[in-house]
């Protein structure tokens, strides 16, 4: 059973960075693409940035991109999501991705970011 646990959330001011984590067990993480999305209030889910299984390639939506970075180590099954220069509009429940046939998703870590 895969499970994916997020942490590293909080309350940041404008410019200010935070580094998500996203613990994943029960598969063989490595082998995987891993993902991270988010979800504003009274918004729909959008994604985020995904990295391939060896970390060589890496994807980001066009909000994001400049100012996060995804990264993994496949020796400790993490993924991680290292958010600088952060904005009031990337407050929001960030959730990390793992798609084997279906798509598992963690319980989400909240980010708050203040003007």
């Amino acid at each position: 059973q895969v499970q994916l646990v997020e942490s590293g959330g909080g309350l940041v001011q404008a410019g200010g960075s935070l580094r998500l984590s996203c613990a994943a067990s029960g598969r063989t993480f490595s082998r995987y693409a891993m993902g991270w999305f988010r979800q504003a209030p009274g918004k729909e889910r959008e994604f985020v940035a995904t990295i391939t299984w060896s970390g060589g390639s890496t994807t980001y939506a066009d909000s994001v991109k400049g100012r996060f970075t995804i990264s993994r180590d496949n020796a400790k099954n993490t993924v991680y999501l290292q958010m600088n220069s952060l904005k009031p509009e990337d407050t929001a429940v960030y959730y990390c991705n793992l798609h084997i046939g279906k798509d598992y998703w963690g319980q989400g870590t909240q980010v708050t970011v203040s003007s």
